[in-house]
């Protein structure tokens, strides 16, 4: 969206607006335990990789979710810490959020719920104590603006109305056209995030007055990445389950090159890897900047 009203603009560089997000990589303590759980609850179909990887996709094949185990690895630590907070699967409808709720419900998982207002949201955890939201977008046109921001909340979801939503179709699994719509990162301090995020690598400021929080995005989402300063843990230890990166995917090759200059003039480390570019935050997350291999799907 060229014409958005909202929001403030890096001062230099600036993501596409056809800026989405690829698959997110997660290192886990069981492999077969967390390919049952991606595939049994959250309806994801599994393709190993290997004897120690697997990819995770929806009914048409997109690919979501890469799972990587190693020996000795143990399950994310108790409490918060930085690193994840939670990535986020975003459903073509709220119909399909009302089926996976009816989904859970009959499996006896009670979700965490939230009415975000420019979407709705149920969360849960991995076995390894990974955060996941699983959430459907309300139209663009019913998001309000407060200023140059937009306005988000957490308030209490209306969870009858989003299960009335789902009609007489069961859960069949995540549906075609299900992308991966945002990551939620807990940062170490939200200023030196938005240096690494906005300034750097151009993404817009969109909500900031949420509290310990900033949400960045392009192309006027409501928020293609979330940064928050609740925890005050450390970061996640090499033999500990974790986010090990995740992809921002640009529409061309010369795109994703010109964030990663962006990102290495602002004084960050940027490897040049075939078909992409490879960067960490200052708290060690992984980002995988690369252009759009699939710009029809």
């Amino acid at each position: 969206m060229s014409d958005v009203r909202y929001g403030i603009p890096p001062p230099a560089f600036r993501l596409p607006a056809a800026t989405r997000l690829g698959p997110v990589r997660l290192l886990v303590s069981d492999l077969g335990r967390s390919i049952a759980f991606y595939e049994e609850v959250l309806g994801l179909r599994a393709t190993r990789d290997g004897p120690a990887a697997a990819t995770l996709q929806a009914a048409d094949g997109r690919a979501l979710v890469a799972l990587e185990s190693r020996p000795g690895v143990t399950p994310a630590p108790p409490g918060l810490s930085l690193g994840l907070y939670h990535f986020a699967i975003l459903l073509p409808a709220r119909q399909d959020l009302g089926r996976f709720l009816g989904h859970l419900s009959a499996a006896g998982i009670r979700p965490g719920m939230a009415d975000h207002l420019v979407s709705e949201a149920l969360y849960l955890s991995d076995p390894d104590g990974l955060g996941i939201e699983v959430y459907a977008d309300r139209p663009r046109d019913a998001w309000r603006v407060q200023g140059r921001e937009l306005a988000m909340a957490t308030d209490p979801l209306d969870a009858r109305s989003v299960l009335a939503a789902a009609g007489d179709t069961a859960w069949a699994g995540m549906p075609a056209g299900t992308v991966m719509g945002h990551v939620h990162l807990h940062v170490g301090d939200l200023d030196a995030g938005a240096s690494f995020y906005h300034a750097a690598l151009g993404l817009d400021k969109v909500v900031w007055s949420y509290p310990g929080a900033l949400f960045m995005a392009a192309g006027g989402y409501h928020h293609h990445l979330g940064t928050n300063t609740w925890s005050r843990g450390a970061a996640p230890r090499d033999d500990q389950a974790r986010l090990l990166s995740w992809d921002l995917i640009v529409p061309r090759e010369d795109e994703a090159s010109a964030a990663a200059a962006s990102l290495a003039a602002a004084g960050f480390s940027v490897r040049d890897e075939t078909g992409a570019f490879t960067a960490a935050d200052p708290w060690g997350t992984g980002l995988r900047i690369a252009a759009d291999r699939n710009p029809d799907r």
